[in-house]
């Protein structure tokens, strides 16, 4: 792999880290609807400023009046994405270019093009669909996805024959686990549920809350026209959601805390489970905090990046264990 796409990639991984952190700025502000138009904001590519554009914002969109600080913020968060989607665009020529060197990895530009333009997709779908939840947890998913795609590209090296390390399974079971988390989080949030439990470490004042009501909680497709901002559960199903996210999180805890305890016994690996560890700490803090504080847009928006850095941690030992 050549020094301009190894730079290109890295470029492109802390630009989808800024955007995955605003994307959840964008989401816990409630900007998700901020321009109710795509790829546009109300039909302009900027969001409107003369006292004309706004007259004909607000004619064109009657239901859904312009507020200038929500529609900047999601015009941002588009000009990121696009300026990332054109990063995957060109790293994906560039490997077809180099695709006879055996050092030019080729597969792995080209599902990340595959998955940026899906993102895209998905970007569309929220704002059409009106913020129904899987599309919002999906899109979450894309997002880490194409994070963590560039970030394994950016110090990719052609594979070598030796033997993984005895963490290899352990590494890759952690990578498993934090997604299904991270899922759970994007689930969480889309259904508006961070609150749904109030007090920590019990819930509902119970180990185990009264009132739960898990079935209605994880319906994944409740049909098409209905508007999700601000949530449409009733408690009960809320909390079995919230709840679901704090068992997970311990099971979570548990698995990547040994792996980052495992991998800093090793001294080749020692800085790897160091920072496995810290990041996790850090989540656990953030995501206790949350409740605690009544879920803080800083603190809020703080749990979402350091899920992505946390994730790009555990890619980090599973790509490094492979390399040994």
């Amino acid at each position: 792999m050549n020094i301009t796409s190894q730079r290109l990639a890295r470029a492109g991984t802390v630009l989808a880290l800024i955007v995955v952190v605003v994307g959840a700025w964008v989401r816990l502000t409630d900007a998700g609807l901020g321009c109710p138009d795509w790829p546009g904001c109300y039909g302009q590519l900027v969001v409107p400023a003369s006292a004309t554009e706004q007259a004909e914002a607000t004619l064109n969109f009657p239901d859904r009046p312009l507020e200038a600080g929500k529609a900047w913020r999601e015009m941002v968060h588009r000009y990121l994405a696009s300026t990332l989607g054109l990063i995957c665009v060109v790293l994906a020529g560039i490997a077809w270019r180099n695709r006879r060197d055996p050092s030019q990895p080729v597969g792995l530009p080209f599902v990340l093009l595959g998955v940026v333009i899906f993102q895209g997709l998905l970007g569309m779908w929220t704002v059409t669909l009106l913020l129904k939840p899987v599309i919002v947890m999906a899109h979450l998913l894309g997002g880490l996805t194409t994070l963590g795609l560039l970030s394994w590209l950016s110090r990719w090296r052609p594979a070598t024959a030796g033997a993984v390390a005895a963490s290899g399974g352990l590494a890759l079971l952690a990578a498993v686990v934090l997604v299904a988390q991270i899922s759970l989080g994007g689930w969480t949030s889309a259904n508006y549920a961070a609150l749904a439990c109030p007090d920590f470490p019990t819930c509902q004042t119970r180990w185990w809350p009264p009132v739960t009501d898990f079935r209605e909680g994880f319906v994944m497709w409740r049909g098409l026209g209905i508007d999700y901002e601000g949530g449409v559960l009733d408690n009960p199903a809320r909390v079995a959601i919230h709840f679901t996210h704090r068992l997970g999180a311990i099971v979570a805890a548990v698995v990547i805390g040994l792996l980052g305890f495992r991998l800093a016994l090793n001294p080749s690996l020692r800085l790897d489970g160091l920072a496995i560890l810290g990041a996790l700490a850090l989540q656990l803090v953030l995501g206790i905090s949350i409740v605690l504080f009544g879920v803080p847009l800083a603190v809020a928006v703080g749990h979402n990046g350091v899920a992505a850095l946390l994730l790009l941690t555990v890619l980090n030992a599973n790509q490094r264990i492979n390399q040994l």
